[in-house]
């Protein structure tokens, strides 16, 4: 049996409680507030409220994610001027595999970075890509992991809905 310094517990408990999300953020729940750091579009995520926002969490080594950059640069282009905000949070701990990334498949929407991944953190992501639709009050309307072609009809009809809601 293992005794452990009353003090130590205590550490280790509260260490575990923030650390760790306790669940995955789902539907009908507020978008966590967010930093985003080296977007030019704003630098909140609570600043975009009033908007349809698709925040997508990526990587440069996410092979769906290669995929996914052309479908949100024409979601981008076909739905910005009805308010919806496409923002992708890359969270590769070096920027330079960012940059690469985004060389070779541009975005036209915004782009932030968080390299140590707290925002992923707090929206309790846990596989590459994962996006999150939030409506214009700033709940999560949707929540999406991985990327596959058959995915795109789906999200776009999404999109539209949450375009006309009120």
């Amino acid at each position: 049996m293992i005794f452990l310094n009353p003090r130590t517990l205590v550490a280790a408990l509260l260490f575990i409680s923030v650390c760790a999300p306790v669940g995955a953020l789902g539907t009908g729940q507020p978008a966590p507030e967010i930093d985003l750091p080296g977007s030019s579009l704003v630098s909140k995520l609570s600043q975009l409220k009033g908007k349809v926002v698709y925040v997508d969490f990526w990587a440069s080594w996410c092979s769906p994610c290669k995929q996914s950059f052309p479908w949100m640069n024409d979601m981008h282009q076909k739905y910005s001027s009805q308010g919806l905000q496409i923002i992708g949070i890359n969270v590769d701990a070096q920027r330079e595999d960012a940059d690469k990334f985004l060389r070779e498949l541009p975005a036209q929407f915004a782009v932030a970075f968080d390299s140590q991944g707290e925002s992923a953190k707090r929206f309790a992501v846990k596989a590459m890509p994962t996006a999150f639709l939030i409506d214009k009050a700033g709940s999560v309307l949707h929540v999406h992991q991985g990327f596959r072609a058959q995915d795109r009809a789906g999200l776009e009809a999404l999109f539209r809905d949450a375009l006309k809601a009120n």
